[in-house]
This record gives C-alpha cells, structure tokens and sequence, in this order.
C-alpha cells in the first residue's frame, strides 16, 4: 500500500473534522483507487466567501490533489428558501435580485481554493426550478415533522414561541436532492450541516442511488468569538485586502489562535504542536499571532502583500503611522468632516459618525487628538485614524 497516500487520507478525514459518516467505507474507498465525486454546495446569502467557510473549501482541495472530482454547487435556489441550519430565528427569503447581486464574483472568490479548470461548476436552479408539486410532496413523504422539529434550532425556537416557516422544513428535500443531480459520492460541509447532508443520503436512497459518505469540519468562530457569520459582522473575507485582512486576524481572541492555525492555514500538524506548545510555555500570543495573520493573508495574497500589511500594521499600531494603503483625499477648506468620511464609505451613516465621536474613536494620527465636535470642519491638512481599522489623510486644495 502506498503509505504517502494512506498518510494524506488520514489527514483529509481527521484534520479539523468535525464527523466523518461513515468513516471506514469512506477510507477503504479512497484507498481503492476509484475516482470519487465529492460534493460542496454554498447559498450566496452574502457577496463574500469569509475563511469560516473556506475550512471546507480546502477540504475540497484536498480532495481535489487526490485526484477526485470536486463538484462545487452555488445554491441560487436554495438561497430563495433559506438554510434554518443553525440559525437563532427565522432566516428571510432573498430577492433573486439580491442572489444576483451577490453572485457577481463567487466564481472568482471559489477560485482562490479550488482549481476550477478540473471542477464541475452548477448552479442549483438548473435543476430544483423544474421540480414539480407532486414529486416535491413525494420527497416529503421521507421525513416526518418530528423528525424535523426535534432539530436543535427549530426546537428552540418553538421552545421561545417563535415561528417556524414551512418553508424552512423543505430546504433539507432541495439540498439533499442537489446531491441526486450531481451523483455525489461524498458530500462535504460544516459540522451545522450535519441534518442536511445526511439529507441527501436518504433523497438518494428515495431514487433507488447509493448513498453518499459524508463529512463535516469544524466550525470556526469569527473575531468576537461567536460562530464566524456574516450577519453577524464578524468575518475575516476572502476580498478583504492585505492589510484589512491582517488586522482582523490581529484582533482575534488568543484563545482561538490554535484552532486557527489548524483551520486556516496549511502548516504541518507537527508545526502547528510547536506553535500550540510556544502558547502553552507562555510566549507572547502577540507574536505567534502575528505569524498566524502573516500565513493567513499570504495563502489569499503572496508573500509580498503579507510582508508589506504586517510593515503596515507595525506602522500603524506600533509606530502610530499612517497605513501606506490609507485613502487620500483632497476637499475644499472648511469641509464638514462628517460629509468627508460619509462619501468615501468610512462611516456608514450620521448615526455612526455621531457614535465615533461620542466614544473618542477619531483621531489625528500623531498627535492622537481626538476630535470631539460633530460638527468639526477641515481647516489644515491631517490624518485621522477612524476607530482600529479605518485611516483616512485629507489635504486642503
């Protein structure tokens, strides 16, 4: 037996995985040499791919330098029904104008992990659209109310007195047959999709096809320590740039700087042991994590881009410089600040100026005066830092 093999089919089915169902038919398949058809499917519920769910898309790479056939689904339907999986309330329906609108570079965004050119590429649509009433209702017939009832978040939900859409209980049906459509072997995904890609192996039993193995991976938590979301705002993304991206990294708890290392890089695990055991004897969760920024943002962006946002964040944090990649604006005297940073999209609204300022969170860079006037207006050229991330240099013209 090929034991390079073996080694990487062990670390496939165990590095960050969460459940393997069912483990052994899955090895001895991967073993025996067949090609496998590995399934991956996204809802594009937001116009970016954060590195919570680019866990399993290198899980589907890894898959993929074996020499197995990816088959990558965009659920431009099922995002129109909605994944209650995991959800704390109802999830709403998406305009299909809204899908549109955020599809514009997921193509594009996939492929920073998965070698396209060797992929299957489908969009949901293309089939779920032409099923029909009847054989909707027939699919149906495979699951009871109660075993969807007895899931963990619609249980607590009903436990609160919240509703719980019909809706809700058909998209297990959608994704399990989207495994149907592509012939999957094995279908991947995180650990709170566990419900639905078991789904798919009883919509297949349902049309007389073998049933997929399945796998899920961990889930890993975004920056304030919740289940990474991003309806929750606490995303790392894969269109954040460089320098963006380092200093969220920097902001994640230490506590999480382990399980990142595993997650979200490709170190060895013998590498990933050192760095856990530098933790544990103490040393400076500063620098450790500031390595972890430095591999995360190369595997997005070069060597280069990584080298030059850590010189940025030492710059900035350190140094109290302004980042090379601050934006640069010229206004006439006497601007009113707040117009400034509204249209170049450094504050979101009135409100949220008006609550930067209240908290002391604009600075000039240097001097670190804090501007405490909502009205403030532009007289000199300057250099405000806007909360931790947001920089800005305003001239006069």
């Amino acid at each position: 037996m090929d034991m390079l093999l073996e080694e990487k089919i062990h670390e496939i089915v165990s590095r960050g995985v969460e459940d393997v169902f069912i483990l052994e038919d899955l090895k001895k398949k991967l073993l025996s040499g067949k090609k496998l058809r590995i399934k991956l499917g996204f809802d594009p519920t937001s116009p970016h791919v954060h590195i919570g769910r680019a866990v399993v898309l290198w899980k589907l790479r890894a898959f993929q330098d074996l020499d197995h056939k990816v088959v990558f689904i965009v659920g431009d339907f099922t995002a129109q029904i909605g994944d209650p999986s995991d959800k704390l309330e109802k999830r709403p329906m998406l305009s299909s104008e809204k899908i549109k609108e955020n599809l514009k570079t997921y193509k594009e965004q996939i492929g920073k992990i998965i070698d396209l050119s060797q992929a299957e590429f489908h969009y949901n649509s293309t089939w779920l659209s032409k099923l029909g009433f009847q054989e909707i209702a027939e699919l149906a017939e495979s699951f009871s109310v109660q075993q969807m009832s007895a899931r963990r978040n619609f249980k607590d939900r009903f436990d609160r007195g919240e509703e719980v859409s019909l809706r809700e209980f058909l998209y297990p049906l959608m994704q399990g047959y989207d495994s149907v459509a592509v012939e999957a072997d094995v279908e991947l995904g995180g650990f709170d999709q566990l419900f639905n890609v078991k789904a798919g192996r009883i919509i297949q039993k349902h049309y007389h096809r073998p049933e997929q193995d399945v796998l899920t991976v961990q889930m890993l938590e975004g920056t304030d320590g919740r289940k990474m979301s991003s309806s929750w705002g606490n995303v790392i993304s894969l269109t954040d740039g460089p320098s963006d991206m380092y200093g969220k990294v920097m902001a994640v708890r230490d506590e999480l700087i382990g399980k990142y290392f595993l997650l979200c890089t490709r170190l060895s695990l013998d590498e990933i042991a050192r760095i856990k055991n530098d933790l544990a004897v103490g040393k400076n969760p500063r620098d450790i994590k500031a390595r972890l920024a430095r591999e995360i943002v190369m595997l997005y962006h070069g060597m280069k881009a990584a080298e030059e946002a850590e010189k940025n964040f030492t710059n900035t944090f350190k140094k109290g410089e302004l980042p090379d990649d601050a934006k640069e604006v010229s206004v006439p005297q006497a601007s009113f600040l707040i117009d400034i940073l509204m249209k170049e999209g450094l504050v979101e609204s009135k409100t949220d100026f008006r609550r930067l300022v209240k908290g002391g969170a604009i600075a000039e860079i240097g001097s670190e005066v804090v501007v405490a006037d909502v009205n403030y207006h532009i007289e000199r050229d300057i250099a405000l830092r806007i909360g931790k991330k947001r920089f800005i240099r305003i001239k006069i013209k």
